[in-house]
């Protein structure tokens, strides 16, 4: 839930600093990663669709847009509290599609739970004309570039 005048960036860093947070004290002594994504059409929020017909409305406003993803990295240091966080944004230009192939995606790929109601891991890539970003995983939710550079900030060899 976006807090007044929040911006969707800063939504999201929000609240992948809050799921880190509460793990956190299950795992004391160790890094903590949390993660979240907004996607926005003409400055609103798509939010989980939750139900079929929600996923496919969303989608069919979509249909021949461009949406952005903001998908937020935090890596907190459960021990100390440092807590270190990025933020990726990307823009997807979906082709133009037919309300017949959004119902056959939306029935196939049951993407009701996801941000925008597409998973760019599963057939919702078909969706898109191209993408444009630095990290093609953030749109899967996980932007790996960042948060590499997080754990790296922390010590951690990645390689």
């Amino acid at each position: 839930m976006s807090e007044v005048g929040e911006t969707p960036d800063c939504q999201a860093l929000r609240l992948a600093k809050q799921k880190a947070a509460a793990v956190a004290p299950r795992f004391p002594d160790r890094l903590i990663v949390g993660s979240d994504q907004i996607a926005v059409l003409d400055g609103k929020q798509l939010v989980k669709p939750m139900t079929r017909d929600n996923a496919i409305r969303q989608l069919c406003a979509a249909s021949g847009r461009r949406v952005e993803v903001y998908t937020a990295v935090c890596v907190l240091h459960a021990a100390t509290g440092e807590m270190k966080a990025e933020i990726d944004r990307c823009l997807v230009h979906f082709r133009k599609l037919s309300r017949e192939e959004i119902e056959r995606y939306v029935d196939r790929d049951q993407p009701l739970d996801c941000a925008g109601g597409f998973k760019s891991e599963g057939l919702g890539i078909v969706l898109f004309e191209k993408f444009e970003g630095d990290d093609p995983n953030a749109l899967v939710g996980l932007p790996l570039l960042r948060l590499a550079r997080l754990l790296g900030s922390f010590g951690v060899q990645v390689i």
